[in-house]
């Protein structure tokens, strides 16, 4: 969102834990030209006690795999954008087939982004 949105948008990215980046997500990232190796991920529990308000907020937990999506007070409007998570995904076989596991979720996502703005 930060690549394709510029200005437009103030994007925060937090989980319901501490987490850190996968390496093939950051790699995958990478190859189009976008490095999020020094990004961090919020605790969604901080961004509310700060008292944080968002006009949106995009969720992208599977909910079908039983991961809970966070609920933030206040905001405008929640949507909830249905991806595997790399960390979650059966990687086996090459690194390549890894790789490729992660680009198509990249691509997904992207896609949806794009969907996004030009609405």
């Amino acid at each position: 969102m930060r690549a394709f949105g510029g200005d437009s948008f103030s994007v925060e990215s937090a989980g319901l834990e501490a987490g850190s980046l996968h390496p093939l997500a950051v790699a995958s990232m990478r190859e189009i030209g976008i490095d999020i190796s020094g990004q961090t991920s919020s605790v969604v529990d901080d961004l509310i006690r700060q008292g944080r308000q968002f006009d949106y907020v995009i969720t992208v937990c599977d909910e079908s795999s039983g991961q809970q999506c966070p609920i933030f007070p206040g905001t405008s409007e929640r949507l909830h954008w249905n991806f595997d998570d790399p960390a979650t995904l059966t990687l086996s076989g090459c690194d390549e087939e890894k790789q490729e596991k992660v680009r198509r979720i990249r691509e997904q996502i992207r896609q949806k982004i794009s969907f996004f703005l030009q609405e």
